[in-house]
């Protein structure tokens, strides 16, 4: 189901391919894939997979995705675990007593990595996802398990997830990301792109270069060049 576009998006055919790779190819996965759970709340360390996984219900969830360049992909349908229900059942069982998490910070094999506040990780719409559309979730859209997080930007959608560590205070980015200063909260709804420009300015930022991302990211997903794009609601 598609909905209305939120401030500043362009509507795209198909589903761009776009991150830290920068047209590199997806970073070779292992054939079973596991999640550490780590960080200073967790005596601990410990891993979940995907047999840990099936033992929660399955979730599918039709979202659109919104990157904070400024494009959307609309009716996009994904399928797997509910994170908050993960939470629950495979991470809260692992934390120091007492602790009283905030912040997770997702790491993926591709290196990029995204501080979440943990509310926003429990809404009810956030997947541990593992299919796209039907089809099991490929390397290119952040296979074999995604964070998916759909109210907020796409750089909170951490691909190939392969960590995740809990803390009591916000940790911040990681240092090599400081420059670009990405929100905290990255909201779509409040056009929450970046944390030191209201959403008007880093709009008017990012659309000038949105040609340019989206040709960077190649083809849409249905093999039509994203350059084939309508404007819906700006």
């Amino acid at each position: 189901m598609s909905h209305p576009l939120p401030p500043g998006q362009v509507e795209v055919v198909g589903f761009p391919r776009f991150g830290a790779h920068l047209r590199k190819p997806p970073p070779p996965l292992p054939v079973d894939p596991v999640v550490r759970l780590c960080g200073p709340l967790v005596p601990e360390p410990t891993v979940f997979g995907t047999a840990d996984l099936a033992g929660l219900p399955r979730l599918e969830v039709s979202a659109d995705f919104h990157c904070v360049a400024g494009w959307t992909a609309t009716g996009l349908r994904w399928g797997g675990y509910r994170f908050a229900e993960a939470y629950d059942a495979l991470l809260a069982p692992h934390l120091a007593p007492g602790a009283a998490p905030a912040y997770a910070t997702a790491s993926g094999l591709d290196g990029w990595r995204a501080t979440i506040c943990l509310d926003d990780l429990l809404a009810d719409d956030v997947l541990l996802a593992d299919e796209l559309d039907g089809r099991p979730l490929q390397p290119e859209h952040g296979g074999q398990l995604r964070l998916v997080c759909p109210a907020q930007y796409g750089f909170m959608s951490v691909k190939h997830l392969s960590r995740l560590d809990l803390h009591e205070t916000d940790p911040g980015w990681p240092r090599r990301m400081r420059v670009v200063s990405p929100h905290p909260r990255a909201r779509v709804a409040a056009e929450e792109r970046r944390a030191d420009l209201p959403g008007l300015v880093s709009r008017a930022i990012y659309r000038p270069l949105l040609g340019t991302f989206l040709r960077m990211a190649g083809a849409g997903e249905d093999g039509r060049p994203v350059g084939e794009r309508r404007v819906r609601a700006q």
